[in-house]
């Protein structure tokens, strides 16, 4: 979101002070730390298309491109639902429908709420224990026209062109080989131009930095998700990191680890690109790369300062749906419990609970609550049982925050992770695969070793050669514990020790 106060003055050089959030405390500064954020998992709301503020569902058509309704009061309705899946962070955007072009860097959305509004969702996140993530972006400004119509005095508080890069529209040549035409060029298009600023531009920076300070404070942010981080030049990030006093999460979409992680050289995390493309290859078909998934791991751990604090996700508002390039639930269900178990820092955009399969933007921004706010499918509750098996292992161990993740077997359809005490075993085998099996040794369980399948809650033990054997069946996960079909039969398996879940109400222990 940017979000800030309302603007008294039009002038840029004079932009007022926040004196309009008299009327509201600030919260007290954030005890939260970047590394506080590894042990999250983060649900991703967009404002507009998650939750109407009362009982009236209004309908919404996303290829529109238009306001269908959602509010930060709905959302705060329904904070439980997003809670009950086990998440303990809450990320969301704020200007245009998406959040986005915003015009005025001092006024909220008042599509979405007022001050009170999001002062009011910031206190009932805390109450719940929960952190609140806002969506910033940084590079530029929204403009419903093409580049020779801007008016510039209506870009707040920056309201003259010597505060924007000239116009040049950035072309796809630029990736592979123009830094600085990404840098400084436009992006959007002839109906929605994208103003872009100059962050160089000492009044720019010095603007923007005090914007982030008092955001952070006003709101209690404890963490921001930033825009485009590609299209600004490193050096400005550092200090908007510092300004700001919070974790900071930056989106650099590419997908090569060389390009993109050294962005985290400025910024707290990034969002893993690197591991996106590989994971959703691999799992789309049988036909996917589990060696190539493998290596990104790999890669990702040589190349990145700290992939602990790297955003792990499989869905988002600008890539099309999993299910939109497969049909097949039980893929589906094998990269959802992937993302949140990889390693990093799990993030859900939300309706991936739901099952949405849009495609690409604007089909993959579906109003959530199309879906009832339904906590009975299949996968809120796989959501809900793996968030919860990894949330009692963040609490009980001394290292699965920090230890790397290791990829202990991998065959053409197979992949088996172990983080902690965590050991998933993963396939792109599908729906109408006949059973295999196969036989984990490098799992780190001890021989003769009792375990728990967390999806089905049957028990495992290790031999005593110490192997764990095990059959990968056709069929859906079991994610309710209190039922057991008898054609139950797993396409993919969480092991875990049965005596550290003890007390812990997992699979009735």
């Amino acid at each position: 979101m940017s979000l800030s106060g309302p603007v008294h003055s039009r002038t840029a050089s004079r932009y007022p002070p926040w004196t309009p959030f008299n009327a509201f405390a600030s919260f007290p500064k954030s005890k939260v730390k970047p590394t506080d954020w590894r042990g999250r998992s983060i649900y991703q709301v967009m404002t507009d298309r998650f939750a109407p503020p009362g009982a009236h569902l209004p309908p919404c058509d996303t290829g529109k491109r238009q306001y269908c309704g959602g509010t930060w009061k709905g959302l705060i309705h329904r904070l439980d639902y997003i809670k009950n899946m086990g998440f303990t962070a809450d990320t969301a955007e704020g200007r245009a429908y998406h959040g986005y072009w915003q015009q005025n860097l001092f006024a909220l959305n008042s599509k979405f709420g007022s001050f009170r509004d999001l002062h009011a969702l910031s206190s009932a996140l805390h109450a719940r224990g929960m952190y609140l993530m806002i969506d910033v972006v940084v590079n530029h400004y929204g403009w419903a026209g093409n580049s020779t119509t801007v008016d510039y005095q209506k870009l707040i508080p920056f309201n003259d062109a010597k505060y924007f890069h000239s116009y040049c529209p950035i072309e796809d040549s630029d990736y592979l080989s123009n830094q600085t035409g990404v840098e400084q060029c436009w992006l959007g298009d002839n109906i929605v131009s994208l103003p872009d600023l100059n962050t160089r531009n000492p009044f720019v920076v010095r603007t923007y930095y005090e914007w982030i300070r008092s955001l952070v404070s006003v709101f209690g942010v404890d963490g921001l998700r930033i825009d485009t981080v590609r299209h600004v030049q490193k050096s400005f990030w550092p200090g908007f990191k510092s300004a700001a006093g919070i974790f900071s999460l930056g989106e650099v979409s590419n997908s090569d680890a060389a390009y993109t992680c050294p962005y985290q050289e400025q910024l707290d995390g990034l969002l893993n690109y690197p591991l996106y493309s590989p994971m959703v290859q691999a799992f789309q078909s049988r036909d996917g790369n589990m060696s190539l998934l493998s290596s990104a791991i790999s890669t990702i751990q040589k190349s990145c300062r700290d992939p602990t604090l790297l955003g792990t996700f499989s869905e988002n508002h600008d890539n099309a749906r999993f299910l939109s390039q497969t049909n097949d639930m039980h893929l589906n269900m094998n990269i959802i419990t992937f993302t949140i178990l990889a390693g990093g820092i799990p993030i859900i955009y939300q309706g991936q609970e739901q099952g949405f399969s849009g495609g690409n933007d604007p089909s993959n921004r579906e109003a959530l609550w199309t879906s009832d706010f339904t906590t009975k499918t299949v996968l809120y509750k796989l959501i809900a049982s793996v968030n919860k098996i990894r949330n009692h292992e963040v609490f009980s161990s001394s290292d699965y925050l920090t230890c790397p993740t290791s990829v202990i077997y991998i065959d053409d359809h197979d992949i088996a992770l172990r983080k902690g005490q965590i050991v998933g075993l993963f396939t792109n085998a599908g729906a109408n695969a006949t059973a295999h099996n196969l036989t984990l040794s490098n799992h780190g369980f001890q021989a003769d070793q009792k375990l728990v399948e967390i999806l089905s809650c049957n028990k495992s033990t290790v031999d005593g050669k110490g192997e764990l054997r095990i059959t990968v069946q056709q069929g859906l996960p079991q994610v309710d514990h209190h039922v057991a079909p008898k054609d139950y039969a797993n396409i993919h398996k969480v092991f875990y020790p049965r005596a550290a879940l003890k007390s812990t109400g997992i699979c009735f222990l």
